[in-house]
């Protein structure tokens, strides 16, 4: 039997920096060193970002010299795996003697007083903002924006959140930027977005022409690329209808090989108008072996499991009936659909719930998509109890945006000068802030 002491160290470490190497040694300095990493869970709700899954980080962390074991931490509180191990040391940095988690540490000498544990706490990494240590994070922003480290995420997030997916819009690198940093506090909770929605509407606006796949590939394609040179957040692509099944094959394979996570694709043919006007939109419905047939082909051309290809039915916004929506979920299924994205136009969720609750009584783990635009008024929440696992978004940034524009626009004719307009503008100063300074 070891005659050192056993050291117990709690661990987030969402982006690893060097302020984690130095307290990881000084912890194993004090015995066998045991690190309890927190789960994805409990990262997401102290308002950190899962960005690497926890089996990634854990992975890292036993390589790393004077650790013994790494064990699952699913909340901040660690009291049960504290008393399952009973160390003889807590290892932890001094800075959670004020603040939000000063009740944690309470808790923690409390049950360390049960068996006579000891509590050493090092001195907070005073230098944890300087130069070198942003560089590294900057370098770890950096590495979580690569192809192979986006792409996964949001099949990791299905695998892992016990809510809906938050989901909003982009159509520029400066939208991009502010679905990425937007942050709340919410009774003590803090609530950010999971991932970018890349629309097939808000882009077309953004460059002032008509949302009917007037806007090519190429254009939609750019488009992505400014938006992931700013952001590590995954991306899910509006796909429109696919366009032919071979042009499909090459999109999928193009967005995959590019970090894309997911593509949208609806089943409607003919020149695409919006799924909101309903039946007054002239719109036809793809049939079903068709559509199934460009799932399939989309689906052969992927080389990882990462991408998901997601299928998205119109049989509600047609007024087709619930047996038409269901019928053709069951069939997209089958033909390799990874989600299915069930579409409304009415201001109540009774048939997105109704729906919800059929598809997921056949198919328990088959991701649920919905967009409540019509019916927004219905929490995330909610949309949550009833089976919905990733919740969009879809056009809000650019319908606030748009009439700000405009006003200011008008304040400046009206006014020959600027000065009424700057209500609705914010500081020069707090858009460069904003702007990501270029590193070396």
């Amino acid at each position: 039997m070891s005659s050192q002491k056993s050291v117990f160290l709690f661990l987030s470490a969402s982006v690893y920096h060097s302020g984690h190497i130095r307290i990881i040694d000084r912890a194993a300095g004090l015995g066998e060193l045991t690190v309890a990493l927190l789960s994805d869970k409990g990262e997401d709700e102290f308002g950190i970002r899962p960005t690497v899954p926890f089996e990634e980080r854990a992975r890292l962390l036993r390589t790393l010299k004077g650790v013994s074991d790494v064990i699952e931490a699913t909340s901040l509180d660690c009291t049960s795996e504290l008393r399952a191990l009973r160390p003889d040391v807590v290892a932890h940095g001094d800075d959670w003697k004020i603040g939000r988690l000063a009740p944690v540490r309470a808790k923690t000498l409390e049950t360390l007083a049960e068996w006579g544990g000891e509590l050493v706490e090092f001195p907070y990494t005073s230098d944890l903002y300087s130069p070198q240590l942003i560089d590294d994070d900057q370098r770890s922003l950096r590495v979580m924006s690569m192809p192979e480290m986006r792409r996964p995420r949001l099949r990791e997030m299905l695998a892992s959140y016990d809510r809906p997916i938050r989901v909003m819009e982009a159509h520029n690198g400066l939208t991009g930027l502010i679905v990425e940093k937007a942050e709340v506090e919410v009774g003590g909770e803090k609530r950010s977005f999971d991932a970018i929605w890349v629309s097939s509407l808000t882009d077309s606006t953004a460059k002032g022409k008509p949302d009917t796949e007037l806007v090519d590939n190429t254009s939609r394609l750019d488009t992505i690329e400014q938006i992931m040179e700013v952001t590590t957040k995954p991306i899910i692509l509006d796909g429109d209808s696919g366009g032919l099944v071979e042009h499909f094959q090459y999109l999928v394979a193009t967005l995959e090989r590019i970090g894309v996570s997911a593509v949208i694709i609806e089943d409607k043919v003919g020149l695409k108008r919006n799924s909101l006007f309903g039946l007054a939109g002239g719109q036809d419905q793809d049939d079903i072996p068709h559509f199934c047939e460009k799932i399939t082909a989309g689906k052969k051309v992927q080389k990882t499991h990462d991408f998901l290809i997601i299928a998205r039915i119109e049989s509600l916004i047609l007024e087709k009936g619930m047996d038409d929506a269901l019928e053709r979920a069951r069939a997209y299924v089958r033909a390799g659909a990874d989600a299915i994205m069930i579409h409304s136009r009415r201001k109540e969720p009774d048939e997105v719930a109704e729906f919800c609750r059929l598809f997921k009584a056949e198919f328990p783990d088959v991701p649920v998509v919905v967009v409540p635009t019509s019916y927004n008024h219905v929490p995330e929440s909610e949309l949550g109890a009833y089976g919905a696992d990733i919740v969009i978004h879809a056009n809000h940034l650019i319908r606030s945006a748009f009439p700000a524009m405009q006003r200011t626009a008008e304040s400046i004719l009206e006014n020959g000068c600027s000065l009424a307009a700057d209500e609705y503008c914010m500081p020069i100063k707090e858009i460069l802030t904003l702007i990501p300074a270029a590193s070396d």
